[in-house]
């Protein structure tokens, strides 16, 4: 899973995508400072 977590003024998002394509793809139309990273973990609630 790829994880973008994108930063805004005092807050912060975080989006999950299943290829680094899409990640990219998000990351280049959004235009505030993002992290893109990769993890193997599942989030469960």
């Amino acid at each position: 899973m790829w994880v973008v977590t994108l930063f805004e003024e005092e807050n912060f998002r975080i989006y999950e995508f299943e290829t680094k394509e899409e990640a990219v793809k998000a990351m280049e139309e959004l235009q505030l400072p993002a992290i893109l990273s990769f993890t193997n973990l599942t989030l469960v609630a």
